[in-house]
């Protein structure tokens, strides 16, 4: 076969190699490894989740996109494609394992815990993203919810049962993208289950939100948060972000963040990439929508540098 087929025999051993990767503990999710290393994340926001995009994005150098299914139309079978289209058989080949270069995320519409929450988790989670960014969290009892439409009812002898989840059983597709047999046990909430390669992570975007941080930030399987600061600003009555005031309230949370060990997110640009990564922020985005821009480009160089990613 080797002689015969040596292209489908490569294939088919660097198959086995990243199973087996996988299957002594590589993680598949590279932002959860970044976080394990203590190393910064960089990402884009995009509300445009084209196949084009999608290529572009594939190998930009970022390490995690945002797909804002909040802002954009909610539509899961375009995210399918998107995902599809993020699939880099070439990086694939020369890493030897099945780890994305770029991590895809979303963020989706149901807002502070509401009734179509669970449902739209479900769906993106079911296509095969790595995590969900749950938006308006204002309070424990919405980020108890979102953790727990994040993951599967646990077995009856798991140490970690609680909190319960909410998610239905149907991974098909995302067996087939994450590219592993053992789904079912990897699919859960980081840290809460330390070999768990799914991050829920939430938005807090209000001056409740900020308030409540010390009790949001506390729930068993939050991982990580990230801080909207125009919402931010436009929900504590401030035209704009720059106000001194929303400024102390990016702190506040960010101090909770750093306290208890929480990667903590926040929006970048060239200007402002490299003082969030020393302040603390453990990952960031450096632009938005379609692909990378001059301006995010530049953000990204100037964060890498500023982590010593370089």
């Amino acid at each position: 076969m080797g002689k015969k087929f040596p292209l489908l025999a490569l294939v088919f051993a660097l198959g086995l190699t990243s199973v087996a990767s996988a299957q002594n503990g590589g993680r598949v999710n590279k932002l959860i490894a970044l976080f394990e290393n203590e190393e910064p994340a960089f990402g884009l926001l995009s509300f445009n989740y084209s196949l084009d995009t999608a290529r572009s994005l594939a190998s930009s150098g970022l390490d995690f996109i945002l797909i804002d299914m909040e802002h954009a139309p909610f539509d899961v079978e375009r995210l399918r494609l998107f995902l599809l289209g993020m699939t880099n058989k070439r990086a694939i080949l020369a890493k030897g394992n099945l780890q994305p270069d770029v991590v895809p995320f979303v963020r989706i519409p149901a807002a502070g815990g509401s009734a179509e929450l669970v449902a739209q988790a479900k769906q993106v989670l079911d296509v095969g993203v790595y995590g969900i960014m749950f938006p308006a969290i204002h309070n424990r009892e919405q980020a108890e919810l979102a953790v727990r439409a994040t993951r599967y009812p646990q077995l009856g002898d798991a140490p970690d049962r609680d909190p319960p989840g909410l998610r239905g059983r149907n991974p098909s597709n995302a067996i087939w993208y994450w590219g592993i047999p053992d789904y079912m046990a990897r699919a859960d909430v980081w840290p809460l289950d330390p070999q768990g390669e799914l991050l829920a992570i939430m938005f807090i975007e209000s001056p409740e939100g900020v308030a409540n941080i010390d009790e949001i930030i506390t729930v068993p399987g939050l991982g990580g948060i990230f801080i909207g600061p125009s919402d931010l600003s436009t929900s504590m009555g401030y035209p704009s972000p720059a106000a001194p005031e929303v400024e102390e309230a990016i702190q506040t949370v960010l101090g909770a963040c750093l306290e208890h060990d929480v990667p903590c997110a926040i929006t970048t640009n060239a200007g402002s990439v490299q003082q969030r990564i020393e302040q603390g922020f453990r990952f960031v985005t450096v632009g938005v929508d379609s692909g990378l821009s001059t301006g995010a480009t530049n953000a990204l160089r100037l964060g890498l540098e500023a982590g010593g990613r370089n």
